[in-house]
């Protein structure tokens, strides 16, 4: 498949899960348990995990389920995933792209929580981005839009002038939602038809240009 076509932006938006780190090994046990725990099928709650926050998922598998229970789960939730690193890895080219950022315009914005967001940047060998929006910063969890033009705002950057970088269903959704290009990173996103999709980091190169403006190259 040829290269996309670079894509010019002033700032970018970049998740953590499945984009900048690998978890994918904790997130399946984590939440094969719980789904154990609710007598629901394994393989049918992994499907729909990716990109929400844990309360936001378990309402979407147990409409019916009181949101109070959600919130007291998802506590729990964070706390196994924040004690279990095991496997956690980054993105092959996560360190050298973040290595390019450096003196640019970008933020991380994660359904994690400032514990689970460093947490699992520590132990995948990655630097915090100064500027970040975590679950505790927004009262919605993707797909709606609130995280990324929160960090939009942060940044002091228009939403059609920035870019982001996205796993799962849910935050390719929250990112068109914000009125945003998006950048599709791994085997989940290319189903959701992003404006460009890369295999991962490594195919992906970041160009300053004059008066603060960043290139986006990507390569086969």
């Amino acid at each position: 498949m040829p290269a996309h076509a670079p894509l010019t932006a002033r700032a970018l938006l970049l998740d953590m899960d499945g984009t900048l780190v690998n978890s994918d090994a904790v997130v399946e046990r984590c939440w094969r348990h719980w789904a154990a725990e609710q007598g629901l099928d394994g393989d049918s709650v992994i499907k729909v995990v990716h990109g929400r926050q844990g309360y936001a998922t378990m309402a979407v598998l147990l409409p019916e389920r009181p949101m109070e229970e959600n919130l007291a789960d998802n506590r729990r939730m964070l706390e196994w995933e924040t004690s279990d690193l095991d496997g956690v890895v980054p993105v092959p080219g996560a360190p050298a792209f973040l290595a390019s950022l450096v003196g640019l315009p970008y933020a991380l914005v994660t359904s994690a929580d400032e514990g689970l967001a460093r947490a699992r940047m520590g132990a995948a060998g990655l630097p915090m981005p100064s500027v970040r929006v975590t679950a505790e910063c927004v009262g919605a969890s993707k797909p709606d839009p609130e995280g990324f033009l929160k960090g939009a705002a942060e940044l002091g950057i228009e939403p059609a002038d920035c870019v982001v970088f996205e796993d799962s269903e849910a935050g390719i959704a929250a990112g068109r939602a914000a009125g945003m290009r998006v950048v599709g990173v791994g085997p989940r996103a290319a189903a959701h038809a992003p404006d460009a999709h890369v295999r991962d980091l490594e195919q992906v190169r970041v160009e300053a240009l004059p008066a603060g403006a960043l290139r986006l190259r990507f390569t086969d």
